[in-house]
């Protein structure tokens, strides 16, 4: 898993529009990555329903926000759609980004195998980890009173 201090990552994936997404575009602005189990699902709801009610906050800290999981494009297009997000959702279908990131269970509910685990990354301007969450228990959401704070400081 990258750590605080540490280069993010680069990665290449589609959203729910089918359009390929790279971090490093986002070169020279925040980024809050938000990785979560799966679409549709209570707590994965509610916690980007909380991030789209809140938008303005991230607009403010000048942070692009990145919802990632290994649901389709066509699931993520569906439940951006429903559930109104006004941030990008990213599809992790191959499970690299969520891999790569050290996000991703071995065994989830129902035996589901290479579920993202629900995670935050802050990214700052220059590429380099400000903050990294990785939570086990799929029941619990990232600390947003400290990732609010962190993004104060870095706007």
């Amino acid at each position: 898993m990258p750590i605080k201090g540490e280069s993010a990552p680069d990665f290449s994936l589609f959203d729910s529009e089918k359009s390929k997404i790279s971090l490093s575009s986002y070169k020279g602005k925040n980024v809050l990555l938000l990785f979560f189990p799966q679409a549709f699902t209570s707590v994965c709801t509610k916690e980007l329903c909380a991030v789209r009610d809140d938008i303005a906050r991230y607009n403010n800290t000048t942070a692009a926000v990145l919802g990632i999981s290994v649901d389709s494009v066509f699931t993520l297009a569906k439940f951006k759609e429903d559930q109104a997000y006004n941030f990008t959702l990213l599809s992790d279908f191959n499970k690299e980004v969520s891999s790569l990131y050290g996000t991703i269970y071995t065994d989830w509910i129902l035996e589901m195998k290479g579920v993202s685990k629900r995670s935050a990354f802050i990214i700052d301007k220059n590429g380099t980890i400000q903050f990294a969450q990785v939570l086990d228990n799929a029941g619990d959401v990232p600390d947003f009173e400290t990732i609010n704070t962190i993004l104060e400081q870095l706007k």
